[in-house]
């Protein structure tokens, strides 16, 4: 464990409590915490995890402007922060088949290039988060559930990797993503 590790950490602390709240400050947060684990991934060789890193980077600055209505996507939206919802249904499909082609297809990948320390785990866990930031940026939430799949494969390649604080963190964050479930469905207005 080194101090960036733990520094890392202790911002995803403050990341997961504002997402389980809702709060505006969870973005800012989720800028911080991918920047510190891009570094974090990247040196410890999940390199599909670091690359996600790079995507939530990004995905967090749409995420923002979503959650605080400058990009609106519904007529009825009128600014102002976006309510929790509910995914509609026509959309799970879509999420079900990019997230089974995403895994086949970073999984196979990282096993080709033989640079990821742990290919299948990285390729997933990659693959779900990438669908679970687009879902969190519409603030659907049902987003916890693959969050719910995601943590303990990052649990098992921190592990297995030795960052033994990350491995902690993620632990709390699958707390937080029953504790997710429960709170943002009662809060959702659809």
């Amino acid at each position: 464990m080194n101090v960036f590790e733990i520094i890392g950490a202790i911002i995803g602390l403050f990341y997961i409590v504002s997402e389980y709240r809702a709060d505006r400050w969870f973005w800012p947060l989720c800028l911080l915490m991918s920047a510190f684990y891009a570094v974090i991934d990247f040196t410890n060789g999940i390199y599909a995890n670091g690359a996600i890193c790079v995507y939530n980077f990004v995905t967090a600055i749409y995420g923002m402007l979503v959650w605080r209505g400058v990009i609106q996507k519904r007529k009825e939206d009128h600014g102002g922060e976006r309510h929790i919802s509910s995914c509609p249904r026509r959309y799970w499909w879509q999420i079900i088949a990019v997230t089974v082609l995403l895994s086949a297809l970073l999984t196979w990948l990282l096993g080709y290039i033989k640079e990821s320390s742990y290919p299948l785990l990285d390729g997933i866990s990659s693959a779900l988060t990438i669908v679970g930031m687009v879902m969190l940026a519409h603030k659907w939430w049902q987003q916890w559930f693959l969050w719910m799949i995601v943590e303990p494969l990052m649990i098992a390649i921190f592990l297995l990797t030795g960052n033994y604080a990350s491995a902690a963190l993620y632990a709390v964050f699958e707390v937080f993503c029953i504790l997710g479930v429960i709170k943002w469905k009662r809060e959702s207005i659809s």
